[in-house]
């Protein structure tokens, strides 16, 4: 337990620096948003690529790890659109069932990368980036799905589905799965700026997080707030854990696996919660009270589910 939550520690308090250096006077607002801009379209995409590129899947029970993950969204996908009758008779508005559907089904791959190099090294990024590569895609699809489907709103979905493809995210990570699959080489000159570039990503990633929060909707959570924070912190490491077993998945890609369904929810999905109709302030709401959480849940889960 001393070591999960020492390995966990570090990351919770470079999110707390992100929430200290948001609230102080030396940076401004068009600050903050270059650096989401820089991460998003930069940073993040050349991470993507360098993991996956040069992720070492051969030791890895790939089918295992990859129906484990796929099946799991499947099923916490179901099971909030399940919700939704019950919600909208109780007066739930169907863009805060967009927020819910997006933080129960979303993870922050970024933050789980971190806390699989602390506890796994490179064995446990390369399960964390195998579960990228698998979900990365259709969670995208899934989300701007319900998103144009709840908004109530004329959408034209072709547009949705073509910025889903052109996401710089997934952009960087195909790149890298066809690297690697296909073995094709990269100069090594290039490689190396890549990854220097790359290793800026999860400092500077986990800081955004802690920027983002919004401590004032962490003080008295709202129902759905708490409902998307057990869905996502209990419910959903519980699932894959039980789909990894079923698939023989074992010892350490098990436990990556747990982390992967119990880290919060990720951010870049407040953003399309603003462009597509959503409730881009239970987003934020959802997301502070998940960080705060996982920090007692993730390394519970991690120690029960696969101690």
């Amino acid at each position: 337990m001393l070591i999960i939550f020492e390995s966990v520690l570090p990351i919770f308090l470079t999110v707390a620096l992100g929430v200290v250096l948001k609230r102080i006077p030396i940076f401004d607002d068009g600050f903050w948003r270059g650096l989401n801009q820089l991460g998003y379209y930069v940073l993040f995409p050349a991470l993507l690529f360098t993991t996956l590129s040069r992720a070492d899947f051969s030791a890895l029970s790939a089918s295992g790890i990859g129906w484990s993950a796929i099946l799991s969204v499947l099923v916490i996908s179901a099971l909030s659109l399940f919700l939704w009758l019950p919600l909208k008779r109780a007066g739930v508005p169907a863009p805060a069932f967009t927020s819910l559907f997006q933080t129960s089904t979303r993870w922050n791959g970024f933050m789980a990368l971190a806390i699989a190099d602390k506890l796994a090294g490179l064995n446990g990024m390369a399960v964390i980036a195998l579960v990228m590569a698998v979900n990365i895609i259709p969670l995208n699809i899934l989300n701007v799905g319900v998103l144009v489907w709840f908004s109530g709103e004329n959408r034209d979905v072709r547009a949705m589905i073509r910025k889903v493809i052109s996401n710089p995210l997934i952009i960087g990570a195909l790149a890298g799965i066809l690297f690697n699959a296909l073995s094709i080489p990269v100069y090594e000159p290039i490689f190396v700026t890549l990854d220097l570039v790359a290793r800026a990503a999860l400092g500077m990633g986990l800081i955004l997080v802690g920027a983002g929060l919004v401590l004032a909707d962490a003080l008295k959570p709202r129902p759905m707030v708490l409902l998307a924070s057990i869905i996502k912190l209990i419910i959903f490491p519980i699932v894959i854990f039980a789909l990894g077993r079923a698939f023989g998945v074992t010892g350490v890609p098990l436990t990556m696996l747990v982390l992967g369904a119990g880290v919060p929810t990720a951010m870049n999905g407040y953003v399309l919660a603003r462009q597509l109709g959503g409730d881009a302030r239970l987003y934020s709401a959802v997301v502070t009270v998940q960080t705060a959480l996982s920090f007692f849940t993730l390394p519970l889960a991690l120690m029960w589910l696969t101690g």
